[in-house]
């Protein structure tokens, strides 16, 4: 395989690196492994240190960021790059940039390298991810829709990157498209997590809640364990039990996978794990209590990490389990630091611009919130609701952020901006029982009884097709 090179050419070495590729394309736990065990068989290989130092990135972990960024320095200072192929020295180029905190310009390196060569799988894949840390929605399309036809049907990677392409759809917000192209890819391999995630996704944005349950119910085999999706496709069911009104099974669900006594605190689940206890946070009362002691270890997870300046949205779900645990000296704290590195200039970081103009304005939304102070929430996150994509994540999971600012603009009883944000809410998704429990709540607010007492009927009656799908 050419891409090996400076010592690559070992049979050993290209056997492992494909196995690592397809360990990475499936999210099976063994590709660090693999890459680890092809590092050794041929350390001279350029595509071996590359490989690890995406596999050190893609977690969104500084710590681990830190321990890549000094390996691949070395081997850059060490390495007669005379003998590595040009695809080669361009990766080793997309990495650098990406380790330096460019994330953007280091995407934008990976396309250089699918346009070259379009059936660069580790290219493809993992700019598939950088897409998907910046919002870049159109990307995360054409990316792979621009390689596709250099690829063959019978390919067993071809799958896979149909996945990718119907996620990039989804986020592009072409479901039907998304969803038929997804499903193909499952068709293709029941165990490719990342095309059952692209489906999970286009059901959820679609409203159609009961039928994901019904979807992963029946895959739950190939997706709910033994991967690394494992934990975030659990995190879409539980997202499904919350609008059939069930939150003892969300929370059973949180128990069971995504934060558990053994769960070793990595930060992507960790994610998962503060935006659904977040969503419960937002609805107040009893499903607010049912939380109980729940918010405390998931704090003390977040604290445990002592995470620096590396990933804002990272940061934003850090400060909703401190707030969650009533721990708001800690959010402040995290807030102040993150403000006083955000004062400096950082030309060519990307988080730097992420969390200038997104990550701390939200940060200090939900202190706000915390403090029950909803007219600044609001204030603060209304003007960036059309472009929180730009610090990452996907439309389910910066939901998180527009509810908060529904909740917010109804107890700061801004009716007039509850209202537009419904009705916005309503038109996109009318068949989610959480839009219309909150054109209820509105609707008494304003005196409207019928209209309440209809919006309720509505949302009991789309909840119990979710409550049917559970117990089927």
């Amino acid at each position: 395989m050419s891409e090996l090179g400076g010592g690559g050419g070992d049979a050993d070495a290209v056997a492992l690196y494909e196995r690592a590729v397809d360990s990475f394309l499936f999210f099976r736990g063994d590709v660090a492994e693999t890459v680890g065990e092809m590092r050794r068989v041929a350390p001279g290989a350029p595509m071996g240190q590359v490989f690890a130092a995406y596999l050190g990135l893609l977690g969104t972990e500084e710590a681990q960021a830190v321990a890549v960024r000094e390996e691949f320095a070395r081997f850059r200072a060490d390495a007669d790059q005379s003998g590595f192929t040009e695809r080669e020295r361009a990766h080793l180029c997309a990495a650098s940039v990406w380790l330096a905190g460019d994330i953007e310009r280091a995407g934008a390196l990976l396309r250089e390298i699918t346009v070259a060569w379009p059936r660069d799988t580790l290219a493809l894949a993992v700019g598939h991810q950088i897409d998907f840390f910046t919002g870049n929605a159109a990307s995360l399309r054409d990316r792979v829709a621009g390689a596709l036809t250099a690829w063959s049907e019978e390919d067993p990677h071809y799958g896979p990157l149909l996945g990718m392409l119907g996620f990039g759809l989804e986020e592009s917000g072409d479901y039907a498209r998304a969803e038929e192209t997804a499903r193909a890819a499952v068709e293709r391999g029941p165990r490719d997590v990342w095309g059952i995630h692209a489906v999970a996704h286009c059901m959820e944005m679609r409203g159609r809640f009961a039928e994901g349950i019904g979807y992963l119910d029946a895959r739950r085999a190939d997706w709910g364990a033994g991967n690394m999706m494992a934990v975030h496709n659990w995190w879409h069911y539980a997202l499904y039990a919350l609008e059939a009104g069930e939150v003892g099974r969300a929370l059973d669900i949180y128990d069971a996978a995504l934060h558990t006594p053994s769960s070793e605190g990595a930060v992507l689940e960790l994610l998962d794990a503060a935006s659904l206890l977040w969503r419960l946070y937002l609805e107040g009362g009893e499903v607010q209590a049912a939380i109980g002691g729940r918010w405390e270890p998931l704090a003390d997870a977040w604290a445990a990490r002592a995470d620096g300046p590396h990933y804002s949205f990272n940061d934003v779900h850090a400060v909703m389990a401190y707030l969650g645990a009533g721990r708001m000296q800690a959010a402040e704290e995290l807030v102040a630091d993150r403000a006083a590195w955000a004062a400096r200039p950082h030309p060519g970081v990307t988080n730097h611009t992420m969390m200038v103009e997104i990550g701390l304005p939200v940060c200090r939304a939900l202190i706000a919130f915390g403090q029950g102070r909803y007219e600044r929430a609001m204030e603060l996150l209304l003007p960036l609701r059309g472009r929180l994509q730009t610090f990452g994540g996907s439309h389910a999971q910066r939901d998180v952020v527009q509810r908060t600012l529904v909740e917010a603009a109804l107890r700061a009883r801004r009716w007039e901006v509850a209202r537009m944000l419904l009705s916005e809410r309503l038109s996109l998704r009318p068949t989610s029982p959480y839009n219309w429990l909150g054109q209820a709540r509105l609707a008494d607010r304003l005196g409207q009884a019928a209209v309440a007492a209809t919006a309720r009927a509505k949302a009991a009656s789309l909840a119990a097709t979710g409550r049917s799908a559970l117990a089927g």
